[in-house]
């Protein structure tokens, strides 16, 4: 069992920027791999941003790609976003997610394939 929790949300105005963390805590493996999403008032929740934490193999969703940057501390079970160049287009709840299984091959960009979220962080940007 994995539990994880956000920090680092906040009111931001366009051009600036910020950093969320997601700490982890419970057993993780090889397999261990995490990802953000985030859900903007009256819409979907969609995919950020994925890292398979053995490899480093990150993938980005093309909104962010460029502006956002994933990163990681393994001896803090950490991962970090750090979002620049926000745009009023980018405030949402960003939640953290977690699998045990993340398979090779290929990215996890679905909701179905995490198995553990946090609650969610507000990021609000200004125009």
């Amino acid at each position: 069992q994995v539990q994880l929790v956000e920090s680092g949300g906040g009111v931001v105005q366009a051009g600036g920027s910020l950093r969320l963390s997601c700490a982890a805590s419970g057993q993780t493996n090889s397999d261990y791999g995490m990802a953000w999403f985030r859900q903007a008032p009256g819409k979907e929740r969609e995919f950020v941003v994925t890292l398979h934490w053995s490899s480093g193999r990150i993938y980005y969703a093309d909104s962010v790609k460029g502006r956002f940057t994933i990163s990681r501390a393994n001896a803090k079970n950490t991962a970090y976003l750090q979002m620049n160049s926000l745009k009023p287009e980018d405030t949402a709840v960003y939640y953290c997610a977690a699998t045990d299984y993340y398979g090779s091959g290929h990215y996890y960009t679905r909701e179905y394939q995490y198995d553990y979220w946090g609650q969610g962080t507000q990021v609000t940007v200004s125009s």
